[in-house]
């Protein structure tokens, strides 16, 4: 199978491409920098230069292509407002229009639990209302997206799954050390969780919904099976201290950042790999 991965240089498609040069497929990577591709390259990905913001960049990308995993995002802690939206919504459209041209058979999009709000009194399942109008750019650009995809899934028959995203982590992924000033500067609780997927589930989840029939027009959470505080996250750097003041009021909601993962499980048979982040800890995956 011929794929296309968008977002390959980043931390999540820099250790699926690898994964996936290894399971046999022919993959090919869209990236605006070759040179910062070249260890991907090495290991036999097809490299293709392009822009999401350049839509007459994308026929070559997709041309002949039999599927497209499409990582590629501009993040929430960027400033770049505009930026965000042109990639993650603008961008996201016209590869998938590009790619419906093309005669791509199906698109999987990477999209992100944070979509999520609170105030569900269950942990976030895929049909719990989303606002578009998210004040948090990363988040709104990211549903209206999975909302478009969707709606060419309906009206034109392109088969589309969306995957939202735990926090990622892993294989020696910054992620964590990232967050943890952001997690000080937002004053969040010590004890509100966070619902993690380690890169081994991503790529386990992602292969799942390129393969398994029947699953168009879809969304899908994929997290472990066991969210950690983030006092516990922070702890586990030596960070809790610093970041956490000794009085908080009680929690408001429980429920606030953990994700059902019912409904993959049910379709695809997907069942963590690296069900804790304390597993991860222990076998030395972090």
């Amino acid at each position: 199978m011929k794929i296309l991965i968008t977002g390959a240089t980043g931390k999540v498609g820099s250790r699926l491409v690898p994964r996936m040069l290894a399971k046999g497929y022919e993959v090919h990577i869209l990236v605006r920098d070759a040179a910062k591709a070249s260890a991907l390259a090495e290991l036999g990905a097809g490299v293709i230069v392009g822009d999401l913001y350049t839509p007459d960049t994308l026929p070559a990308a997709v041309e002949g292509v039999d599927a497209v995993i499409h990582l590629a995002a501009l993040f929430r802690t960027f400033t770049d407002t505009e930026g965000i939206v042109k990639t993650n919504h603008a961008g996201t459209v016209a590869l998938a229009n590009a790619a419906m041209a093309a005669g791509v058979k199906r698109l999987v999009f990477v999209s992100t639990g944070n979509v999520y709000g609170s105030g569900y009194r269950h942990p976030a399942r895929e049909d719990d209302p989303v606002d578009i109008n998210d004040p948090r750019p990363y988040s709104s650009s990211k549903i209206a997206a999975e909302q478009e995809l969707l709606s060419l899934h309906k009206n034109k028959g392109f088969d589309v799954r969306v995957l939202r995203l735990g926090f990622v982590y892993g294989e020696k992924d910054p992620h964590i050390a990232e967050i943890m000033p952001y997690l000080k500067r937002w004053k969040r609780h010590s004890g509100s969780r966070m619902h993690m997927v380690h890169h081994l589930d991503v790529a386990q989840a992602l292969t799942l919904l390129l393969h398994t029939d029947g699953l168009n027009g879809e969304l899908f959470n994929v997290c472990d099976d066991a969210p950690i505080t983030l006092y516990e996250l922070a702890d586990s750097v030596g960070q809790a201290a610093d970041i956490f003041d000794t009085a908080e009021e009680p929690l408001a909601d429980p429920f606030e950042g953990i994700m059902d993962i019912s409904k993959l499980r049910s379709a695809t048979g997907f069942r963590p790999l690296v069900p804790s982040y304390y597993v991860a800890r222990d076998m030395g995956l972090l």
